[in-house]
């Protein structure tokens, strides 16, 4: 649980902790009583991934309509499709990257200003190998009752792909979008690993992400995952589900570690919407807030009771569109690496228990390190700057203002959610990863400084 708030702040600079203090206003608007929506037909995006789900589930189980609000959603094709279609108005929220309201408010890439008042889930994504690396890979992998020993360090795969570099062969890697969570996990376990993923350099015009890589990882979109690897495009890949668990069902490849195990519990997509739609539409954005947590809740109590009826509306065409049997095997709470290796992953999808739908501003300063560490983020940064874009972009304070709503509607109750009155924003600094590094989102300068691949301190390429 967070640390209160009188607690933490005596352990962080009088900076930060000024910044933590909501607003007055801020307060009473959020406690206000909630008006009718200012626009009440919208249209939402998503992608073909399982973790859209509170999307689909507060369509389906009637969430959107109780607020007033008549919605229609559509698949898009690719995250950067769907993010400018929030930009230019075609779409007025969306299921997005976490990276990617950050990375248009600083201007990497599309420059627009993003905001999310929802985290949508937490874990749900793996890290696929070709059956031909894994046969080599699983050479270098202590077992135990003939099955691999977990989490699988990239270590294994190392002298792989110094195998391929030898002969001359670029090994290849694919990922779902340059400031996706995917490409940072990616990107995380090869270096944990001593595999270095490359740098960006955006000053220079450099955006392949390649610059000293001794893996190459580039875009694939990820229900074309499974076909590129099969067709050897590639030799492996970091996605969401059901693209991990589909490639062993088609038996072409084997997922050889979960984002849980990378980083347990870490946060992953988002609801973002334009600044502007939600300074012009307020009690709309907050109705929306509202609906997707319903939907968020009801995925996950009764220890994930109702899954079963969510997999059976994820596995129609209009959402994710994949078998049934392929969907269930992650969101059931099972994972399935080698094929008959299944195991219980009660955690692999999270969408509302352990806070999950806060919208931290530490999870925001950590996608903005990773940002830095690998270039995208060309020129070092005060800790200050990543405090005050984290809080450019994630709002609280609509967070609190649905939940408060929820609350006096008798739909929800105080203990659903963190103490607003203590909660800073900021989780106490976590541990859980592979390389055992410990993030500390008040200090990111110094969370950075601790890695021996990436950049760090006033380094520019």
């Amino acid at each position: 649980m967070p640390l209160a708030f009188t607690a933490f702040r005596d352990k962080i600079n009088p900076l930060l902790a000024a910044t933590f203090l909501l607003t007055a206003t801020t307060l009473e608007s959020a406690q206000a009583q909630l008006g009718e929506p200012e626009k009440d037909e919208l249209t939402f995006g998503f992608i073909k991934l399982t973790d859209m789900a509170p999307i689909a589930i507060a369509y389906e189980n009637g969430y959107f309509e109780d607020e007033g609000l008549y919605v229609a959603i559509e698949a898009q094709a690719n995250w950067k499709v769907l993010l400018d279609g929030v930009i230019d108005g075609q779409l007025d929220g969306a299921h997005m990257l976490a990276g990617q309201p950050l990375a248009a408010t600083i201007g990497y890439g599309t420059e627009a200003h993003i905001v999310t008042p929802f985290s949508m889930d937490l874990n749900g994504n793996g890290i696929t190998v070709s059956e031909g690396v894994w046969a080599e890979m699983k050479k270098n992998i202590p077992h135990s009752d003939d099955k691999p020993i977990h989490p699988i360090s990239a270590n294994a795969l190392k002298p792989v792909v110094k195998s391929y570099r030898d002969a001359g062969k670029p090994f290849n890697m694919g990922m779902v979008f340059p400031v996706s969570t995917h490409n940072y996990e990616l990107r995380y376990w090869l270096a944990a690993g001593g595999i270095h993923p490359g740098y960006y350099a955006p000053h220079k015009g450099d955006t392949s992400g390649q610059i000293q890589a001794e893996a190459l990882l580039s875009v694939t979109p990820p229900p074309q995952m499974p076909a590129t690897l099969e067709a050897g495009t590639i030799y492996g890949y970091c996605v969401g589900e059901p693209w991990n668990q589909q490639a062993v069902f088609k038996g072409i490849g084997v997922p050889v570690i979960t984002d849980y195990e990378i980083w347990k519990n870490n946060p992953e997509k988002v609801f973002g919407m334009t600044k502007a739609f939600t300074d012009a539409y307020p009690n709309t954005t907050i109705r929306i807030v509202k609906a997707l947590l319903r939907a968020a809740k009801w995925l996950d109590e009764n220890e994930n009771g109702n899954r079963h009826e969510a997999v059976d509306i994820l596995s129609r065409p209009e959402y994710v569109g994949a078998d049934r049997e392929v969907i269930a095997n992650s969101m059931t709470g099972t994972f399935e690496y080698e094929k008959g290796d299944k195991r219980e992953v009660p955690d692999f999808n999270v969408f509302f228990r352990y806070n999950a739908t806060y919208p931290y501003y530490s999870d925001a300063v950590w996608y903005l390190t990773q940002m830095r560490r690998w270039g995208q983020i060309a020129e070092p940064k005060s800790d200050a700057w990543y405090l005050e874009t984290a809080k450019k972009v994630y709002a609280p304070h609509i967070y609190r203002a649905a939940a408060e709503s929820l609350i006096e509607d008798g739909l929800m109750s105080a203990k659903d959610f963190v103490d607003f009155e203590s909660e800073t924003g900021f989780k106490p600094p976590q541990g859980e990863f592979i390389d055992g590094y410990v993030f500390d989102g008040t200090k990111p300068n110094a969370y950075l400084e601790q890695f021996p691949i990436g950049l760090k301190g006033d380094t520019v390429l």
